[in-house]
């Protein structure tokens, strides 16, 4: 089955039908139903993946074989991004309730997944740089939905400059891969790598580091993380959600495709500018959490370390367990933080405060989004048996492996530290006395959600070989 074309079809499909149903059916009809067909298209596109990942459905060579390469690592970014569309598209259905324009959002948020799911088969230079735009534009929009509140129209417009000079970035670094190799699709840009002259070394080293600017916006490595704590608090929380869980999922895998496909005879070693970028990326985000008074600012500068652990991956390249290492901490980071940003997005619009103060006994409260909230918290810390600690073992030992010892050990430490704003949270919701004792209504569908993805975090942290396993198939038959 030709997956990146079918649901290239289905997802755009869907995304320009909202609009068109919107006018012809009327805003306060369509309201209800754009979320529940937005989820139902999501389950459905999600569950064809899952079926061709698992052999259930053959896969078949794509119709455009030098754009998209329908291959398994672009499989497993696929069920990562579907995944983390689907739960914000549930979540939606409660959060984004009462807000207007819902058909647009959800064809925003379609968009935004197709451009995720192009990116993550993306097998040519254009191709890469169209599915960022598709990915992109959408989101600019979204995070800029609350056009009355001033902060969305800040976090917007930020988002949006620093996107644009991004976008700028990495097109002028595709442009000088181009002009070096005659080509932009990946597999012809290594083999003329390979050939290409010495003294053409300086100008292809200009083109990489400007293709790893142009990518580290999404990545939200340092330097190139300032939009972030802005964006996440200014944007709706589930957008906040789409952005940390989903799209930075989508540019590891771009970073990936080219790193490892379009550069495997560089004679250019970039494993110490990328470990020393690891270390800035986590240690930055962690000590910046623990300052912070806003729950979406302390999630959003978590996010920016779990970049720095996932950057360990692609430090250690072409490393097999390296790049094992960072799929499965996409996964599991995709559904850790998304339950994180999920749960907050309910504890605020409950109390209608961003801050901690209304984490302060709430497990009398909301027990079971704090249960949900405590799991992901502790899994993104790295706690054993869930699941996070697993794929943290794996990058850590990754990076051993690579002669990084020293960047194996500032990861344990800044995983230590991590949990002193972890632990905060923890401490607050099950040790602070509440500020009321009344019980607060938990949504059954927003609440069954959290609890089902935590129970994913438990089940795949004590019996972690499945994931394991998918992500190793494929590691070994990504084909640089």
């Amino acid at each position: 089955m030709d997956i990146p074309i079918i649901l290239t079809g289905t997802l755009a499909g869907s995304a320009l039908l909202l609009p068109a149903l919107d006018i012809a059916i009327g805003t306060k009809t369509n309201r209800t139903f754009s979320a529940y067909f937005t989820s139902f298209v999501m389950a459905i596109s999600l569950a064809l993946v899952l079926l061709s990942a698992t052999s259930v459905i053959p896969l078949s060579e794509s119709a455009a074989p030098r754009l998209l390469q329908n291959d398994f690592m672009g499989l497993v970014f696929a069920i990562i991004v579907l995944s983390v569309s689907l739960m914000v598209s549930l979540s939606s259905i409660d959060y984004m309730r009462d807000e207007p324009n819902t058909s647009i959002y959800y064809s925003l948020l379609l968009f935004t997944s197709l451009g995720m799911i192009l990116l993550s088969f993306a097998a040519d230079l254009l191709m890469v740089f169209v599915a960022w735009e598709l990915m992109g534009i959408p989101t600019f929009i979204l995070v800029g939905y609350r056009k009355k509140d001033p902060n969305s129209n800040e976090a917007a417009v930020k988002f949006f400059l620093l996107g644009a000079l991004s976008t700028g970035v990495l097109l002028y670094g595709i442009s000088i891969l181009f002009g070096l190799t005659g080509s932009t699709n990946l597999a012809t840009v290594a083999a003329e790598l390979s050939t290409l002259d010495a003294s053409m070394m300086p100008m292809l080293a200009f083109g990489v580091i400007l293709a790893i600017a142009g990518l580290g916006l999404k990545l939200s490595i340092v330097p190139f993380h300032m939009w972030i704590p802005d964006a996440y608090e200014g944007a709706p929380t589930t957008v906040s959600t789409l952005l940390s869980a989903g799209t930075k999922k989508a540019g590891f895998v771009a970073a990936i495709r080219i790193l490892a496909v379009a550069f495997p005879l560089l004679k250019l070693d970039l494993t110490m500018a990328l470990a020393v970028i690891a270390l800035a990326t986590m240690t930055l985000g962690n000590l910046a959490a623990l300052t912070q008074k806003s729950m979406t600012r302390l999630l959003a500068y978590s996010s920016i370390a779990q970049a720095g652990y996932m950057m360990i991956g692609l430090a250690v390249l072409p490393s097999n367990l390296g790049l094992t290492g960072l799929l499965y901490h996409s996964f599991n980071h995709a559904l850790m933080q998304g339950v994180a940003f999920l749960a907050a997005a309910m504890i605020s619009s409950r109390f209608s405060k961003a801050s901690l103060e209304p984490y302060e006994g709430l497990s009398r409260s909301m027990p079971l989004t704090s249960f949900s909230l405590t799991i992901a918290l502790l899994g993104l810390a790295g706690m054993p048996p869930l699941s996070g600690f697993w794929s943290k073992f794996i990058l850590f030992t990754a990076a051993v492996d690579g002669n990084l010892t020293w960047l194996a050990f500032a990861g344990l430490l800044n995983s230590a530290l991590s949990l002193g704003y972890y632990g905060l949270i923890v401490k607050r919701m099950y040790v602070d006395e509440p500020l009321s004792t009344q019980k607060v209504h938990e949504p059954v569908g927003f609440a069954l959600l959290l609890l089902a993805a935590s129970m994913v975090v438990i089940i795949t942290g004590i019996y972690p070989a499945p994931i394991y396993d998918l992500t190793q198939k494929a590691v070994l038959a990504f084909a640089p």
